[in-house]
């Protein structure tokens, strides 16, 4: 979000004018002006920290014209951090989630906190009513977009375009084409493909010793991507030149995106790019117009020659009003690729882990999986199994719960103009964020919450109803709600519950020979998704008789 250079910061431009002054005879007079004005600036800098939230905070509230409407209501209670800095190691932290949802219950603002990110103005809500008040908020539509987000062109894709006509097209292209039943469908028999890509890999490691099973995951997350995105499909123990170069860009889009950008924050860094992200950003942007070009030249010169459409198919058959730019395009498909690979393989780890942690669950699992598609090599889970699969299903809601792949950042919303939430002003301007993490392990909304317990989500059980993740219960509403939910909910649940049936059939999932007593460690860190700190190590024993 772009702010104006902090008032405040008057007495330093004033030394630098008056520095050819110390070379004068009236060197006292500089000294003394230049010490009041650093008094100045500092008493200003207090008063402003001295308001709940912190210094945007109270700068907010004392700038002219602003006080006294500001004073009609209770301020929101939050921490008020440093001065200038406010509370910027909330957030400069891998477990920044904890960090507020801690920070939170000390100032019992779980309703709803402020603080401040230096100039940022910032609420955030760990309770589920008011995320839904924000997230339902036509005032809440926009994202504020990072230095990073925009330099990728990522404020012309689904997830960061503001809300205009537009976005209301791409969300529009998102539904009707790449993500609606009729192309889901389409799609299934390579996922199921990469599935079984995915057992024949595991199955070639020796079955005592122990391995990591991430970058198994990643490969076909990405490799699903560049199917669904470009129609490309690749043999998932052999890595191609194409793939490779693809995993790089989005590596690097990763760890861009992913890192706290005090320019972001602080008017005055913006010059300089002391985190040499904005020059890191200029070299990437180049590298993906390049790829993504390439791919949509291909597309153009083989026009009609695919039984199932992908989605540059789908963009450039695209007509009239839903017509869109090459740079457009292209940023829409660096997006997909870009979401699309990550959160599916993030999952599907933190299921296997608990799995591993929890085999009376994993032999539940498995028990439903023997009953519903057979026990025998020869019977193959496919996506029609995946209605019937209860309980792996109520497993898949439970890790969402425990481990939600976005807990805290990919949940921020701008306010587009003054507003009131949970009864208290917020002024345009101000970021808004939910803490899921924190709202899916409050004991007031959960019975137990930090217990592992698939059996919540069965429905019918202790009178148990049925509980959706996809946005319209905010207990549990991992990819988000209202307008600005994810795009491509469905897929990616059906891909995940889909993946994660088919290891769960062919293997015992068990811990290696170092975590025999230990159990797995849960670590997490929080980068662009809410990772395992430390990759999941295991050993695979097959599971399956050959014949009937």
């Amino acid at each position: 979000m772009k702010t104006d250079v902090d008032t405040t910061l008057w007495a330093f431009a004033v030394a630098t004018k008056l520095s050819g002054a110390f070379m004068q005879p009236h060197v006292a007079m500089a000294y003394t002006f230049l010490l009041f004005a650093a008094l100045a600036w500092l008493s200003i800098s207090l008063v402003y920290w001295a308001h709940p939230g912190g210094p945007a905070w109270g700068k907010y509230c004392f700038s002219k014209g602003k006080l006294s409407s500001f004073s009609n209501f209770k301020p929101i209670p939050g921490p008020r951090g440093l001065p200038l800095f406010g509370s910027i190691k909330l957030m400069a932290n891998q477990l920044a989630h904890r960090q507020i949802a801690a920070a939170a219950q000390s100032h019992d603002a779980r309703r709803l906190m402020a603080f401040s990110l230096g100039h940022t103005r910032v609420i955030v809500t760990c309770d589920p009513d008011v995320a839904k008040e924000i997230l339902h908020s036509r005032v809440f539509a926009d994202r504020p977009v990072k230095e990073s987000a925009y330099s990728l062109m990522f404020n012309r894709a689904i997830g960061f375009a503001p809300c205009s006509e537009y976005w209301r097209v791409l969300r529009r292209i998102a539904a009707t084409h790449f993500f609606c039943p009729k192309q889901i469908k389409a799609t299934e028999d390579q996922r199921c493909a990469i599935a079984s890509g995915m057992v024949s890999s595991l199955g070639r490691h020796n079955h005592r010793e122990p391995f990591t099973v991430h970058q198994v995951l990643k490969r076909a997350s990405l490799h699903h991507m560049m199917f669904l995105v470009f129609g490309r499909r690749y043999e998932l123990d052999h890595m191609n030149e194409e793939a490779e170069e693809l995993k790089r860009l989005v590596d690097e889009g990763y760890e861009l995106l992913g890192t706290l950008n005090w320019s972001d924050h602080f008017s005055w860094l913006s010059d300089f790019d002391p985190q040499n992200i904005r020059a890191r950003c200029w070299r990437l942007l180049p590298k993906v117009k390049v790829f993504v070009s390439r791919m949509i030249r291909e597309h153009r010169e083989k026009a009609g020659d695919r039984d199932c459409m992908d989605f540059v198919d789908v963009l450039l058959s695209l007509q009239a009003s839903e017509k869109l730019s090459d740079l457009d395009i292209i940023a829409v498909l660096w997006e997909m690729i870009f979401r699309g690979t990550d959160t599916v393989a993030v999952l599907i780890e933190w299921i296997l882990a608990r799995m591993v942690l929890h085999p009376e669950v994993q032999s539940k699992v498995q028990n439903e999986l023997d009953q519903v598609v057979g026990k025998y090599r020869s019977d193959v889970v496919d996506e029609g199994h995946t209605a019937r699969l209860v309980y792996l299903q109520a497993v898949v809601k439970e890790v969402l719960r425990l481990h939600p792949p976005g807990p805290l950042l990919s949940w921020a919303r701008l306010a587009a103009a003054d507003t009131l939430v949970d009864g208290h002003h917020v002024p345009a301007g101000t970021t808004a964020m939910v803490n899921m993490w924190a709202i899916s392990r409050d004991p007031e909304v959960w019975e137990d919450p930090h217990r592992f317990m698939p059996e919540r989500f069965v429905a019918g059980e202790e009178g148990r109803v049925e509980l959706s993740v996809l946005g319209s219960d905010l207990r549990l509403a991992p990819f988000g709600s209202g307008r600005r939910s994810c795009p491509g909910k469905s897929l990616g649940l059906i891909t995940v519950t889909h993946w994660a049936a088919h290891l769960l059939h062919e293997y015992e999932w068990l811990p290696s020979a170092s975590d025999w007593g230990t159990g797995v460690n849960l670590t997490e860190v929080l980068r662009l998704s809410c990772e395992m700190a430390y990759p999941l190590t295991v050993i695979v024993r097959p599971r399956r008789r050959a014949l009937k």
